[in-house]
């Protein structure tokens, strides 16, 4: 997951199965500017690996949300 900040903003990210439910927290921190990289291991909360299929993720910037989906292959 690609995302890029103008300035220094608290940035959350997280995944949701299909149903809503959180799987993973990824991002939760103040960030500096720049273009950002995060790559999901396919593993939820507790370190278990999540099965192959469709997943959502959030991303939060300040004021900004932004939410997609995303295949998860394996």
């Amino acid at each position: 997951i690609e995302y890029e900040l103008p300035k220094t903003e608290q940035v959350s990210l997280k995944i949701f199965d299909i149903t809503g439910r959180e799987v993973v927290p990824l991002i939760n921190e103040i960030q500096k500017p720049g273009r950002k990289f995060v790559l999901w291991d396919g593993k939820n909360k507790l370190g278990q690996s999540v099965s192959a299929g469709a997943y959502i993720y959030t991303i939060q910037v300040g004021k900004f949300r932004q939410t997609k989906k995303m295949v998860l292959l394996k």
